[in-house]
């Protein structure tokens, strides 16, 4: 089907300060800047071969914040290559002091936060296709496998982690 699309291109999400922003993506989720407008806006990616994956728009410092349980964007999902990479960004993560919680789906591991704004975030791995347990109703069932990563953080990652 040729009007399907074939990947998500970028998340556009309302910030307070766009600035402020900026400099909390770049240092906690180490993005690359191609346009900041002061004021405005500023066009961020993971890829740099895309011209901005996350666009944080500035609404000012007096707008309401997410309303948890309301209509809208839950979390933003941001992929790594490999379980050891989210292990280095657990460790980062911990380092700068954000709260953070964590979830085993059984075929993906992933670390939850919010940004200053409240936006959520996550960060996670997702094992190869051949090695999920099943291929369909693979999230909302019961009888998903946890505990399938390995690594030497499994201990502190089982005391924090959340279906």
């Amino acid at each position: 089907m040729g009007y399907t699309p074939n990947h998500l291109g970028h998340v556009n999400i309302y910030v307070r300060n766009a600035e402020l922003s900026q400099k909390w993506y770049e240092d906690i989720l180490g993005l690359h800047t191609y346009d900041f407008v002061p004021g405005r806006a500023a066009f961020m990616s993971a890829n740099r071969e895309e011209s901005h994956e996350v666009a944080l728009m500035q609404v000012g410092d007096d707008a309401p914040g997410v309303q948890p349980g309301g209509v809208g964007l839950n979390h933003m999902a941001w992929r790594v290559d490999s379980l050891d990479n989210l292990e280095e960004f657990y460790a980062h993560i911990k380092e700068k002091g954000v709260e953070f919680k964590v979830a085993d789906h059984g075929i993906s591991l992933g670390i939850y936060f919010k940004d200053p704004d409240g936006n959520g975030i996550e960060v996670y791995y997702e094992t190869p296709r051949s090695q999920w347990y099943r291929q369909d109703n693979i999230f909302m069932s019961e009888d998903n496998p946890k505990g399938q990563f390995p690594g030497s953080w499994d201990e502190v990652l089982a005391a924090q982690a959340v279906r």
